[in-house]
């Protein structure tokens, strides 16, 4: 029987290492599994898809992907570096996952799914040579990429490599080189202080013994923010950006600088049976000196009445007064059943899993709440965002009946108590996607009200005036939702969608280059860069991210945007897309 012959074609080869990676391994080799993994998932695989790679091969620590276009290549292999970046911010330098990246052209041998050849191995010899966080790339492909990509990469000469007769030409680039960063994504600058007393809560040791236990110390954690944050007298960061800093050991100084807020709380969580341990410390984060400890000891049915202690205490150090509506909530406060608190917190971290099967589990506990105690507001304000969750991804079999739903929950929810902000805040979702845009405003008002400090009821507000054609208000109120949550990616998702709205192009193009440094994985981000780019003449990028939206989302519709986005304007999606036809995007 004849041997089949070789195939054989032109591919541009990237590869990706761990650096450090058996150092990482040796001190902590479960994490560091688990961490490096992460990142290939949420970081290396979306961006392959974006650019139209394959990975056809893992090596451990590593990563070979083959590309059909060198430009492809090189732009994922930058994207990925700066995507990395971003993603270690905060993490100690001795924790974070930092890689070396190199790009090679040339010839492979196909057997299967696999690859092998020069091409390949130039790209792994290539790739040792590339700096942390950097990005090496072989002179074949520097002569197809030159003056096709705004990245600027630097001769570094010629090299002697491992199993290579001849020495290799390469060209560096490392986003570390300011020089070579684009304005557009450069940080942004650390927040002032407000003027009135400001906090976050990072997130709280489990100290139970048990890592499973976790879940409970993290619903502590948000419990006692959220009840911070219905006070007037305190500027309170979100639950998202505190919860930024956890497994990890932060600077507190760093954390004050970053946050923009002058004290941050820090403490633990012992969990025995139905008691429980709350150990808490208060730190002045402008100098790093401990402000007050305390520590508090109940049954966990009296949970409630400890937030309100951690509370009182934190407002009494401050010097905040409360205000009287404030008193008269919190003294109506009672016991709550153990278990049904437990299910209400497990519930909740169901929900941020943000998927259709977590969505599922999650109305699950949540319906388990209720039945032992009917007169959990939060749990029916719950239920509610799932429903409404549902119907936007089209999870679970949802309809528009989902809508429906979602307001009889929402309303439910104001019935069993008036005071339950989120109540409100579902309300006006709800209503919102009902296109019902005055009532809806009527109900986040409310939630403002309630809980001044809600970076979410700002966005719900802000989105309402939004869809209204009140597109300056809408930015002031994403704004103010930003500085309260100054690490929750979407906040900028939105200010760039009302500055694309209000013409001011410079700016929303900075805020969608920022987000997607964030969320690399965002289909609608790109779709508003895609209509920017039309709208400014800049047809060839415009053209680029439709394709990398399609990449993300190959199912995605701008008929179903007409549809679903409830603008008062019916030409404002016509003007939106305009720029994507001027840009020759079929649409």
């Amino acid at each position: 029987m004849a041997k089949e012959p070789i195939r054989r074609r032109l591919a541009a080869i990237l590869a990706a290492d761990a650096v450090g990676y058996s150092r990482l391994m040796e001190r902590d080799e479960k994490s560091t599994h688990t961490l490096l993994m992460a990142r290939w998932k949420e970081v290396l695989e979306p961006l392959v898809g974006i650019h139209q790679g394959r990975v056809f091969k893992w090596t451990g620590d590593g990563v070979l992907v083959e590309f059909g276009s060198a430009v492809n290549a090189v732009e994922c292999a930058a994207a990925l570096q700066q995507a990395m970046a971003a993603a270690n911010r905060g993490l100690p330098e001795d924790w974070a996952i930092v890689l070396r990246v190199g790009v090679n052209l040339g010839d492979i041998m196909v057997e299967d799914s696999d690859l092998f050849g020069d091409g390949v191995n130039v790209a792994a010899r290539i790739e040792a040579l590339a700096d942390p966080g950097g990005v090496a790339i072989s002179d074949g492909i520097h002569e197809y990429v030159h003056g096709r990509t705004d990245i600027d990469f630097v001769d570094s000469g010629y090299h002697e490599v491992k199993n290579i007769e001849r020495p290799v030409h390469i060209w560096t680039w490392s986003p570390n080189d300011r020089t070579n960063e684009p304005p557009e994504i450069a940080a942004e600058p650390p927040p002032q202080l407000p003027a009135r007393p400001s906090i976050a809560v990072l997130p709280f040791d489990n100290m139970s013994g048990d890592p499973e236990q976790g879940y409970f110390a993290d619903g502590i954690t948000e419990d006692i923010i959220t009840d911070l944050s219905k006070v007037s007298g305190l500027f309170v960061i979100a639950r998202n950006s505190s919860f930024a800093y956890k497994g990890k050991t932060p600077d507190i100084r760093k954390v004050s600088r970053e946050l923009g807020v002058r004290y941050v709380l820090e403490g633990s969580v012992r969990r025995a049976a139905n008691r429980i341990r709350i150990n808490a410390q208060m730190i002045d984060g402008t100098t790093g000196g401990h402000l007050w400890a305390e520590r508090y000891d109940r049954g966990l049915e009296d949970i409630f009445a400890v937030q309100d202690e951690v509370t009182r205490t934190i407002v009494n150090a401050l010097r905040v007064k409360l205000t009287a509506g404030e008193e008269e909530r919190r003294e109506s406060r009672g016991k709550v059943d153990p278990q049904a608190y437990d299910l209400l917190v497990r519930s909740r971290q169901a929900i941020l899993q943000f998927s259709a099967l977590s969505s599922m589990e999650a109305r699950r506990m949540l319906h388990g709440v209720l039945e032992i105690d009917p007169g959990m507001a939060a749990a029916h304000a719950s239920l509610s965002i799932i429903a409404l969750t549902d119907f936007i991804n089209q999870w679970n079999g949802a309809t528009p009946d989902n809508l429906t739903q979602a307001l009889e929950l929402a309303q439910k929810a104001i019935d069993t108590d008036d005071t339950e902000p989120q109540g409100h805040y579902t309300l006006a979702l709800a209503l919102s996607w009902m296109r019902r845009l005055d009532e809806a405003e009527h109900a986040a008002e409310r939630a403002i009200e309630l809980d001044p400090n809600s970076a979410n009821a700002y966005t719900a507000l802000g989105t309402i005036r939004d869809f209204q054609g009140r597109h300056e208000e809408a930015l002031t109120l994403y704004t103010r939702a930003h500085r309260l949550d100054p690490q929750f990616d979407l906040s900028l998702h939105f200010q760039g969608r009302a500055l694309l709205n209000l013409g001011r192009f410079d700016e929303a193009e900075v805020a969608f280059k920022r987000r997607l440094m964030l969320a690399p994985r965002s289909d609608m981000t790109r779709f508003y860069l895609a209509c920017l780019y039309g709208r400014t003449g800049r047809h060839e990028e415009a053209r680029g991210y439709w394709r990398e939206v399609l990449g993300v989302n190959p199912s995605f519709s701008v008929d179903h945007l007409r549809r679903s986005l409830p603008y008062q304007d019916p030409h404002l999606m016509d003007r939106m897309v305009d720029g994507l036809r001027k840009a020759g995007v079929s649409i």
